[in-house]
């Protein structure tokens, strides 16, 4: 049999989750991905317009080196090359000198001849390749062809001047043998037959193989075929443009923006200290992500939810409640504390209210404590009725003595009954202002309060302050039996809700989840609401009378708008929705 209430286990790290997850996260930052689609599609357009009327023209040339026999296999070109050198000398001003006498530019239009020619060497060849980049077709191939030249000439003045240079040296070195040969055999031809002449005709025999070395030499060099290198592919005027026109100037730069834009967006993401998805919340408080409450429609956003406002705000509600109900950590003993991370506690209380009225429906006796005993405002927000089941908080003590205000006067045995419609209702214990709310809390009587959740078909759900502004909260965990957060993710930091998990550990308590919300619409829209609904003007509740011992009244109930029988049409999805709309005060 599968077992259906356990507990709700933090989520695994999933690679490919995760990998989704931070995807989703990255277009989070519509703008700066924005921003760098437009920056590259500006680039697009400065590249379609600057090569617009750009043309390149190519020339290729295939180096030789000076060989008496070409058809030699011996011979290893690329051992008497070295091609890197020799491209370093086609980029020389020398070669452009040369290039620019035939071509008859002036002074002032040398550098631009100069920065129009690249060279380049296709691997494992002999090649270089000459490309020329000008304004007109005709312009490119022409110097493009006559850098070629010019380097080809230059070469082969290289090349001859160092055969003469070898040639002068040689002969050098032969004329005075030669001359000393001359000599000797002047002297033999007068010397007479003998041991002398011998001698002498020896040194003459020496001098003339040296001579003959000497010429041999001069010879080999002479033969020397000194050809440079050929042309093999001539330059010719260019049909089309060099660039890769507008369109795909556009689609480059849109493909290298959208690169810049995501590359910024994972910067941003990484130094942003806010979690931007629920994995990053589920991550940091080691509990899943109960539910999402969708943007207010209304304007005001309800306290209690009403199907006629917006009905997915409801259905939420149920679907977080009934999330609730299959964790055995709550189902047991069905005890609850809501709260908020810091700030307004306006969704935090919207919450409690709601999930009450949704465990109500199924049939539970619910109890809502308000134990926000700094700004209680729920029951001038609920519709209520005085009295409720005497089992819950009647006879705990009962009201204090006139003119008396004492530390444990909370909760005094007042008890409201909240109608929530077709709904159902539920009880109420009101908050009130305490001087010592850490003593109020932690009383006796508060105790026995929550722990009217052991009775049978009975939960509680308890509502405090904002649990890393006040300590009141953590006051509380050890008699419940989980704590439900919720927070506006983008208004907190991820180190806040792992700081909110360990108070809350060491305190005895367990995290069930969260429930996570848009900013509220007070924060961008001004805090000024009417209390009027659409049909008119509402009826308000009775007024709280003002406590004994304090001079202050109680807040004033803010009307609330009652759904009539004749807005509700059948079959349009709110058949199962039908909470009374209250607009929520500012907390």
């Amino acid at each position: 049999m599968i077992e259906t209430n356990r507990p709700a286990a933090a989520p695994a790290d999933d690679e490919p989750d995760l990998l989704r997850d931070q995807f989703r996260q990255l277009l989070r930052y519509r703008r700066l991905i924005g921003g760098g689609i437009a920056v590259g599609l500006l680039g697009g357009v400065y590249l379609g317009i600057s090569t617009a009327d750009t043309y390149v023209a190519t020339a290729d040339v295939v180096l030789r080196a000076p060989t008496d026999d070409p058809f030699n296999p011996s011979l290893a070109p690329d051992k008497a090359i070295n091609i890197g050198s020799e491209r370093q000398v086609a980029l020389s001003s020398s070669i452009a000198n040369e290039a620019a006498k035939k071509l008859g530019v002036s002074a002032k239009d040398f550098a631009a001849l100069r920065s129009g020619l690249q060279v380049t060497n296709p691997p494992q060849t002999m090649v270089l390749r000459f490309t020329y980049t000008a304004d007109s077709p005709k312009e490119a191939a022409k110097r493009a062809n006559a850098m070629t030249e010019a380097y080809l000439l230059k070469r082969q003045e290289s090349l001859d001047a160092t055969r003469d240079k070898m040639v002068k040296g040689y002969k050098d070195q032969r004329d005075p043998i030669a001359k000393q040969l001359d000599e000797t055999s002047k002297e033999i031809a007068r010397m007479p037959a003998g041991a002398g002449r011998d001698a002498a005709s020896s040194a003459k025999t020496d001098l003339q193989s040296e001579v003959g070395s000497y010429n041999t030499k001069i010879t080999k060099l002479e033969a020397l075929d000194m050809t440079p290198g050929r042309v093999t592919s001539a330059a010719t005027a260019p049909t089309a443009t060099d660039g890769p026109g507008i369109l795909m100037s556009l689609a480059l730069g849109a493909a290298v923006g959208l690169a810049l834009g995501l590359l910024a967006a994972w910067v941003r993401l990484v130094f942003d200290p806010a979690p931007r998805s629920e994995g990053d919340v589920a991550r940091a408080l080691r509990a899943p992500v109960l539910g999402y409450l969708p943007r207010d429609r209304t304007g005001g956003g309800p306290l209690l939810a009403a199907g006629e406002a917006d009905p997915r705000l409801a259905e939420e509600y149920r679907s977080v409640a009934f999330r609730l109900a299959y964790d055995s950590r709550f189902a047991d003993r069905r005890r609850l504390l809501v709260v908020a991370p810091r700030g307004s506690s306006e969704t935090a209380a919207a919450v409690a209210v709601n999930l009450a009225a949704s465990f109500a429906e199924t049939g539970k006796d619910v109890l809502l404590i308000e134990a926000d005993l700094r700004t209680p405002v729920l029951a001038s927000q609920l519709p209520t009725d005085a009295g409720g089941r005497p089992r819950w908080s009647q006879g705990q003590g009962g009201a204090p003595a006139p003119g008396r205000h004492s530390d444990s006067e909370w909760p005094d045995g007042r008890q409201l009954v909240v109608d929530a419609g077709e709904s159902g209702s539920f009880d109420l214990i009101p908050g009130d202002r305490a001087r010592n709310v850490p003593r109020a809390l932690t009383s006796a009587r508060a105790t026995r309060l929550i722990s009217e959740a052991d009775a049978p078909n009975s939960t509680v759900v308890v509502l405090a302050p904002p649990v890393l502004s006040y300590a009141d909260a953590l006051a509380l965990v050890d008699r419940v039996d989980g704590v439900l957060v919720v927070s506006d993710p983008r208004a907190i930091h991820r180190t806040d809700l792992i700081r909110i998990r360990e108070l809350i550990s060491g305190a005895g308590g367990t995290v069930l989840g969260a429930v996570l919300h848009a900013p509220l619409p007070g924060e961008k829209r001004g805090k000024g609401k009417s209390g009027k609904g659409k049909g008119g003007p509402a009826a308000a509740g009775p007024a709280a009378p003002a406590k004994p011992g304090n001079s202050a009244p109680q807040p004033q109930p803010i009307p609330y708008e009652v759904a009539e029988p004749e807005q509700h049409i059948p079959g349009d999805g709110t058949d199962t929705v039908a909470l009374r709309t209250v607009r929520m005060g500012h907390r």
